[in-house]
């Protein structure tokens, strides 16, 4: 029987990319998100492609009582969840304190962190139960570094931090892995979201660098979850070449 992986936020981005490794490795898949229509994208292709069986899941990871329904009423096979991927995660803005919005500071407190707790907490449950599985939580290098304009959304990642070491601690006489990975700067919807759509400052975050893609982080959770059963790795950060921090980066002209 083949083991299941659930991934949050596999609209796109790193999220599609992970779900499609762990389906190219062998493992039916759990895709979440609030675009069926890019879910749905997601499935064809993965059954097109691999032999593996795979459940969309249409929700908000705001909303508990979406989760509890989707995630908490899962039959079958799919209630035993091997690996949690809490991918879904944004940033909004990249307003100065002073000036930033409610809207924003709430969506990412909601999405960033209480999200990420609302699925941990029920999939952590039955992995207990069975004393197995990996929860993989997508933090940032904004979680470990502060940088101006970028406020809340460097609290909600220090706080995915935190809450991933407790999860390691809470966890460990379950035999429950838990592993944090701290991406840098990685071409994805990120951008276009914190900028509301404004596709041209958007791909200036990106110009005169190479920066990640979804498929190199990808990679990295793939590989934590592969290892032996008595390694874990608590905490991976990966940057592109050009990125030493969020404060240091090697930008061309071109």
């Amino acid at each position: 029987m083949n083991k299941i992986a659930l991934i949050t936020g596999a609209t796109s981005g790193i999220g599609n990319a992970t779900a499609l490794k762990f389906a190219a490795n062998g493992f039916d898949v759990i895709i979440t998100g609030r675009r069926a229509e890019h879910l749905e994208v997601l499935a064809k292709k993965i059954r097109g492609e691999y032999n593996v069986d795979v459940l969309l899941l249409v929700f908000d990871v705001r909303q508990k009582p979406e989760v509890i329904q989707h995630i908490g009423c899962l039959q079958g096979k799919w209630k035993n969840i091997n690996v949690l991927v809490n991918n879904a995660g944004l940033s909004l803005g990249l307003n100065p304190i002073n000036e930033g919005l409610d809207e924003d500071w709430n969506t990412m407190i909601d999405t960033n962190i209480k999200g990420l707790l609302y699925v941990s907490q029920i999939v952590m449950k039955r992995m207990i139960e069975r004393k197995e599985g990996h929860i993989i939580n997508i933090g940032s290098i904004a979680g470990i570094e502060t940088y101006s304009n970028n406020n809340v959304y460097c609290a909600t990642k220090a706080a995915v931090v935190s809450i991933t070491q407790t999860m390691r601690i809470d966890l460990l006489k379950y035999g429950i892995k838990v592993t944090l990975i701290n991406p840098g700067a990685v071409e994805t919807e990120f951008s276009l979201v914190r900028f509301k759509g404004d596709e041209k400052t958007a791909a200036n975050v990106y110009k005169g660098f190479e920066p990640l893609t979804g498929a190199d982080v990808a990679d990295a959770v793939y590989y934590v979850s592969s290892l032996p059963p008595h390694v874990n790795i608590n905490e991976l950060t990966i940057v592109p070449n050009a990125q030493a921090s969020p404060f240091y980066s090697y930008k061309t002209d071109s």
